[in-house]
């Protein structure tokens, strides 16, 4: 096609989109990325990044409290949240301008514009109107945070708008019971706010092991976070006062008074809405292009992350398959290697170790335990609960678990779930192992690092449970 203007037009400057076109210009490939908003997508703009450095934040507090049980004395601390956030916002603009530069030294052109296809090979631009035509398409636009339809949804805020607060919330409603609700609950309990969490359902993290959702709702209750399950919210009034000699909201007079479904009542000062994500496909110009989606927008690939328009692919949350940061840049990697570098390959997404940054954190890899137990006849269960050594001087009620799920018939390793300090640096290394088939026997026989807290997974060596699938009589 002698008329068209790049090898390869990105949508998208996320984790995927450019990791996607740095590897294709990489190969010689003329590359242009479009992003309409900032470089980095939302993971380093508002997403795990910026979620991490808050978390680290709100765990300070614990360890000037903790510093007294090892001998010291401390004068009573304070907080100022303006400055966490300009830290945070100083640390984004930074990651965000290296995000940029590295695009454009590896020869891919970058656009600041939201980019919305015209036909199956037209890109338009639409802040200066320029139209592109492009061999190939990729689609890595990622997600947004889910609203929910009742009164006063307008009063509420999500995690895009929660790292850039004018005023710190002494009270927060979050709705939803997923991975970042329950991060957000905890790094503002952590520093000082009043948080309730209300769920739909009957604990959070669903999906997750059970052991790790009963102690997680546990601690977070002694840490004061209080929890309102099978209910969801009504109404939120808001009693937001506007100041008539100025025209201006007096947000220091600001309470929401929110109303559940089942007709319980608060007041809080902000309603947080984390109750999912969508693929952010709306107004693409997917649909002029033939790109089939599916019932709740995200673009139908296959294992190579074509869509059905043969030269069209998406990677990242826009394609829902497993939403994560990681993933995504795999997937952006493999597609460029695929269709670019002559070097064809597909992501695995099987075995892909996560953390969930709570206080303390979570951190998993491969089959929960009832997962395992509807895949194979016979499983076997090891796991301990016990309070960490830092503990026993600090006077933290805190308590550690670790779970190895096991098929009873091969001996070889299933999943690991750890609730810890730094159990996500252990599920990076747990990861390794699981991908490897590790087996019990080769964890028993693994020396272990004394004294730490991940030498229990190489110690566990008596069974706590074994489940064993019933044979039809013949």
């Amino acid at each position: 096609m002698p008329d068209l203007d790049v090898d390869l037009f990105v949508i998208g400057g996320g984790s995927g989109g450019v990791r996607a076109a740095r590897i294709a210009a990489g190969y010689g490939a003329k590359v242009m990325l479009a992003e309409e908003f900032r470089m980095g997508g939302t993971c380093v703009i508002r997403g795990c990044v910026p979620k991490k450095l808050l978390v680290y934040a709100s765990r300070f507090p614990d360890a000037f409290h903790d510093a007294a049980g090892f001998g010291w004395t401390l004068p009573e601390p304070s907080f100022d949240w303006s400055k966490l956030v300009a830290a945070k916002e100083k640390e984004v603009t930074r990651l965000e301008g290296i995000y940029t530069r590295t695009q454009e030294n590896a020869g891919v052109t970058v656009v600041k514009s939201r980019a919305v296809l015209e036909d199956a090979h037209t890109v338009h631009l639409l802040a200066d109107g320029r139209r592109v035509r492009a061999k190939t398409i990729l689609i890595a636009t990622g997600a947004k945070p889910n609203l929910a339809d009742f009164p006063g949804i307008e009063h509420t805020i999500t995690s895009n708008e929660a790292f850039d607060l004018k005023r710190f919330p002494k009270r927060i409603l979050i709705a939803g019971g997923g991975y970042i609700a329950l991060e957000f609950a905890g790094l503002f309990a952590g520093l000082g706010s009043e948080v309730t969490v209300i769920y739909r359902g009957d604990n959070v993290l669903r999906g997750f092991d059970e052991d790790l959702r009963q102690i997680l709702t546990a601690t977070y209750k002694e840490h004061g976070i209080r929890f309102i399950f099978n209910d969801v919210i009504g109404k939120i009034e808001s009693n937001l006062q506007v100041v008539e000699s100025t025209s201006q909201v007096d947000e220091s007079a600001l309470e929401l008074s929110v109303t559940t479904r089942k007709g319980e009542q608060l007041i809080v000062d902000q309603v947080m809405m984390a109750i999912g994500r969508s693929p952010n496909t709306a107004g693409l110009g997917l649909e002029a292009a033939g790109v089939a989606l599916d019932k709740i927008g995200a673009v139908k690939v296959d294992d190579s992350s074509r869509s059905n328009v043969p030269h069209i692919y998406a990677v990242g949350d826009v394609t829902n398959r497993v939403n994560l940061t990681p993933v995504a840049i795999r997937e952006g990697h493999a597609f460029a290697d695929s269709v670019f570098g002559g070097k064809p390959w597909q992501t695995d997404h099987s075995l892909i170790p996560t953390a969930v940054f709570t206080t303390p954190e979570i951190g998993t890899v491969g089959l929960t335990e009832a997962e395992a137990i509807e895949k194979f006849a016979v499983i076997d269960i090891y796991k301990t609960s016990f309070r960490p050594m830092k503990a026993t001087l600090s006077g933290s009620t805190d308590r550690t678990l670790m779970k190895i799920v096991v098929d009873g018939e091969t001996d070889r390793v299933l999943g690991v779930h750890i609730f810890s300090e730094d159990a996500g640096e252990m599920a990076q290394l747990l990861g390794i192992a699981l991908k490897a088939g590790a087996t019990k026997a080769q964890f028993d026989a693994t020396m272990a690092v004394h004294p730490t807290a991940a030498e229990e997974l190489v110690t566990l060596r008596t069974r706590t449970t074994r489940h064993e699938r019933a044979v039809a009589a013949t």
